[in-house]
């Protein structure tokens, strides 16, 4: 095996984020930002919401875009814009964030898990249309890690069936399937801002984007307790609305989101590379993550499987690199679905996935030093 130039006994830190660096390349311009509300004192649903929306819209290639509280809400948003509740189906993959299951109990329906092809972790589109039932109001795909799921398949179940897709692109904002947007191609799409995202916020917000006027009057209408005009509810409504303050950080982001989701990409092909020459894909060891052909992956995480998966990352937390599992366990062995009858399930390829997946550090000003030492740490845990 060729040794990579950093030294592997040298103690290198790597954590798995760091945000300050992203934070001091754009500090004043956040900071004018920032000042440019306080100084306007107008925090809710005022010009910078309203600004970011009709940007984000455009930048995501659709009509409408509505700002919300979360990623979370933003799914729960859909969800009721699309008056989806008790007694209704929602067809999700089994492997993803809680969110994505979570608020589909939340409004009363009852989450309905699928596996997920074990190639690129999204959901699987021929268990999609086995699923459908009269009692199915929605298929929600979430493209995971920054990668879309196969829309084209999908987009033809729905056109078949008549079934909604709600996209939950939460990990994925700028990631494209054949030059379509990740939340532009179904009903609906769901993001997050979430500060770990590539288009990170200081703190919680969301934002669910649509085509449809009708829906996009709804989800204005839900996100203020179901109120169009002021005192008057026709609708049930939640409190959940994007402020000012995130909205203002988010449009400065938002001009820098296609170059750092080029370098996360740039950093994505060296590790590749890096694995590579270290030998440490000859014998399953590593298998590092596949990008699908005509598909932009924008890399909100690069997850390998890994053999003895727990070892290694105990191993790699001794010598100070870190590391996360996305996600450790699948949602239909989650206890608290155990009521819709989903620990029944099999679903072979997210139980085995579970046990193999691993996040490594990503994000765009990661050095190849880093890379390096992050490589040929898991060599020695593997090849010595």
């Amino acid at each position: 095996m060729t040794k990579a130039a950093v030294d592997p006994e040298k103690k290198v830190i790597v954590p798995l984020l760091d945000l300050k660096i992203q934070y001091q390349s754009i500090r004043e311009e956040i900071r004018e930002a920032v000042d440019r509300v306080f100084d306007r004192q107008q925090f809710i649903l005022g010009p910078e919401v309203a600004a970011f929306e009709r940007e984000v819209a455009e930048y995501c290639q659709v009509n409408h875009a509505v700002g919300c509280a979360s990623g979370s809400d933003a799914i729960m948003l859909a969800l009721m814009a699309l008056g989806i509740g008790p007694g209704d189906e929602v067809i999700i993959p089994t492997f993803t964030f809680f969110a994505t299951g979570g608020y589909v109990a939340h409004v009363g329906a009852r989450p309905v898990f699928v596996d997920i092809d074990p190639v690129d972790f999204n959901i699987d589109c021929e268990q999609v249309e086995a699923k459908v039932t009269s009692r199915t109001k929605a298929i929600m795909p979430v493209h995971l890690y920054g990668q879309c799921a196969n829309m084209d398949a999908l987009l033809d179940i729905s056109k078949r069936t008549g079934v909604p897709i709600i996209e939950d692109a939460a990990q994925s904002i700028g990631a494209t399937f054949r030059d379509r947007q990740a939340g532009s191609m179904g009903r609906i799409g769901c993001f997050s801002f979430f500060p770990t995202k590539n288009l990170g916020a200081a703190g919680d917000g969301g934002m669910v984007v649509t085509n449809d006027s009708e829906i996009d009057q709804r989800l204005r209408a839900l996100r203020v307790h179901g109120s169009r005009v002021k005192y008057h509810y026709e609708m049930l409504g939640v409190n959940s609305r994007l402020d000012e303050v995130q909205a203002a950080v988010l449009r400065v982001k938002l001009k820098y989101l296609d170059e750092w989701s080029a370098a996360r990409a740039n950093n994505a092909d060296r590790y590749d590379t890096l694995f590579r020459s270290a030998g440490l894909d000859d014998d399953d060891n590593v298998i590092p993550p596949v990008r699908q052909k005509g598909a932009r992956h924008i890399f909100n995480q690069y997850v390998i499987r890994a053999r003895e998966r727990d070892a290694l990352m105990a191993y790699l937390k001794e010598h100070s690199i870190g590391t996360e599992v996305y996600y450790p366990v699948p949602l239909h062995q989650q206890p608290c679905f155990a009521a819709f009858g989903s620990g029944d399930d099999s679903l072979p390829n997210a139980e085995q996935a579970s046990k193999e997946v691993l996040a490594l550090p990503i994000y765009p000003e990661l050095t190849e030093d880093q890379q390096r030492a992050v490589v040929d740490r898991i060599a020695k845990f593997y090849l010595e």
